[in-house]
């Protein structure tokens, strides 16, 4: 009868823990350290490439250019002086991790103060304005910020307390991520990918997620191959490079790791619905040109969210036909 009290209490807490005003507070948090992911992590994943797809492989190896043009062949010395040029660039470029150096203002380099460093709160109090140099700071930072919040808050809220809810957030938190480099840069780095694919399996195994291991499974598999299979459709068909980048590959696999195979249907759905009603929009509204790439990853993300929120309804229709299929 002595532990009865105590594992109340430990409930107690585990509630108050996974509250939603509770993950709301840590969505803000979150969102502020997103917010240095998205600005700094495409920085390292540059340079990195440039450092070794660039200086010290393609442009300063003269095997990869005799491989590539004759064994007598010698790379022109634009290469080389090019690779040098590169090499002293990245080193005079500062160390740059995601904790270090500390936030600062892009434009004048003032090192932001603690105080000015309070999600959405900081923001207000500076209406929006570096308090050095009264630049502008993007209205994305508070955003970005206050959605993390909503939706940890939703994940209390759908998931209850429990460890769920803090699987649910970290996958929010990557596929936001995910979105916003996507939306920037047209690329999405296999630090956030392959964590979700993980996230999800580990969370199918340990019992934790209403993912069986199997589903779990299925779903990176062919959350993977469904798009490689389209790329490769369309590349055959219309004689055009692979419209899907590999990153939006392991994307879905890891929302298929997470949620199960049954909710790609969904997912896709929803993803290239949106896709192509805002692609068109931009082409007729905005003069975005045809051949200019649309990142897929955003779409996938929203409808990787409303998937992870609302299971229950993207698992049913593909339940149902199930039967039909002799499944």
């Amino acid at each position: 009868m002595a532990g009865a009290p105590a594992a109340a209490a430990a409930a107690d807490w585990m509630v108050l823990l996974f509250s939603p005003w509770a993950l709301a507070l840590l969505g803000l948090c979150i969102g502020s350290f997103l917010n240095v992911v998205v600005h700094r992590l495409p920085t390292m994943y540059m340079r990195g490439w440039w450092a070794f797809d660039i200086a010290d492989f393609a442009l300063a190896d003269k095997r990869s250019w005799r491989s590539a043009f004759g064994a007598k062949a010698e790379p022109p010395v634009e290469l080389a002086a090019a690779a040098g040029a590169i090499n002293r660039q990245l080193e005079a470029s500062p160390p740059l991790s995601l904790t270090s150096p500390r936030s600062r203002c892009p434009h004048c380099g003032h090192t932001l103060r603690v105080s000015e460093n309070v999600p959405v709160l900081s923001w207000l109090v500076l209406r929006g304005r570096c308090s050095a140099c009264r630049a502008p700071i993007g209205l994305r930072y508070p955003l970005v910020e206050a959605a993390t919040a909503v939706l940890f808050a939703l994940c209390a809220v759908v998931f209850g307390p429990g460890w769920m809810a803090l699987v649910a957030c970290t996958a929010v938190a990557l596929l936001l991520a995910m979105a916003l480099i996507d939306l920037d840069y047209t690329l999405l780095p296999d630090s956030l990918t392959i964590p979700l694919v993980v996230l999800g399996l580990v969370a199918a195994l340990a019992g934790i997620s209403p993912v069986a291991w199997r589903d779990a499974a299925a779903g990176a598999l062919v959350g993977y191959g469904v798009l490689w299979a389209l790329g490769v459709i369309w590349a055959v068909l219309l004689r055009k490079p692979n419209a899907m980048a590999e990153g939006d590959m392991k994307m879905l696999a890891g929302l298929g790791a997470l949620l199960g195979w049954q909710v790609l249907p969904g997912i896709l759905l929803v993803a290239a619905g949106l896709g192509s009603v805002i692609g068109i929009g931009l082409i007729v509204f905005a003069k975005h040109k045809r051949e200019t790439p649309i990142p897929f990853g955003p779409y996938l993300a929203l409808g990787g969210v409303l998937a992870l929120l609302m299971r229950e309804r993207f698992v049913a229709p593909v339940e149902d036909m199930l039967p039909m299929l002799g499944g």
